[in-house]
């Protein structure tokens, strides 16, 4: 409740305006259906994933059916601590537009409105120790296993919506070296050049999938 308050009066400080406040899960899918039914469908949702009654998944299963409905509804959801099993289910359908924080980095007021704005911009946005906990769940599938190091290195940061130039940057690396890096990553994950793909997308998925 509080942080709903704070998050409210913090974005219509900023210049947004909150179309819908909710407390639990159930009617955060009827207020989004009710406002895409009357042509007002938002930005983006943001929702915590535990939500009452029971503060366990409630948020996580109301934003999965929004999407269910509406693949491309941009989500951004945060929790207390990382859950890998749920931003797994998250990214399942999709990654573009979807955000996953820890309830520290939305405390930050600059990453979380830059994450805000990532996500209804289509992009994915995870949270550093998500996916390093994501990562280090799963080095050991096979087909993982045929990256070096550095390769892992760029994938983690592409996992993280970072772009080519960005990683170059974190890495110091040239530009070409990160493109050479990602098209091996391309070629030893098996993904091949498919205009109904996203590569870079399923890319990031096949680390996370479960």
């Amino acid at each position: 409740m509080i942080l709903r308050d704070g998050l409210v009066a913090l974005l219509g400080r900023r210049g947004h305006t909150v179309v819908a406040e909710v407390g639990d899960g159930a009617t955060l899918v009827t207020a989004v259906t009710d406002l895409v039914a009357d042509g007002q469908r938002p930005d983006v949702v943001v929702a915590d994933i535990r939500m009452p009654p029971t503060h366990t998944d409630e948020g996580l299963r109301a934003v999965l059916a929004l999407r269910a409905t509406d693949p491309d509804l941009p989500v951004l959801v945060f929790s207390q601590h990382i859950e890998t099993r749920y931003a797994s289910q998250l990214l399942a359908g999709g990654a573009q537009g979807v955000g996953y924080l820890l309830k520290d980095r939305v405390a930050d007021v600059g990453d979380f409105l830059d994450a805000l704005g990532d996500v209804a911009d289509g992009q994915t946005v995870l949270d550093p120790e998500v996916v390093t906990q994501l990562f280090g769940a799963r080095r050991r599938t096979a087909s993982l296993d045929r990256l070096t190091a550095r390769e892992r290195e760029v994938l983690e940061l592409m996992a993280q919506g970072r772009s080519n130039g960005a990683i170059a940057e974190a890495l110091t690396l040239s530009y070409g070296a990160v493109e050479k890096n990602v098209a091996a990553i391309f070629t030893k994950l098996d993904l091949e050049p498919d205009a109904a793909d996203h590569r870079r997308v399923l890319a990031v998925l096949r680390y996370l999938e479960s």
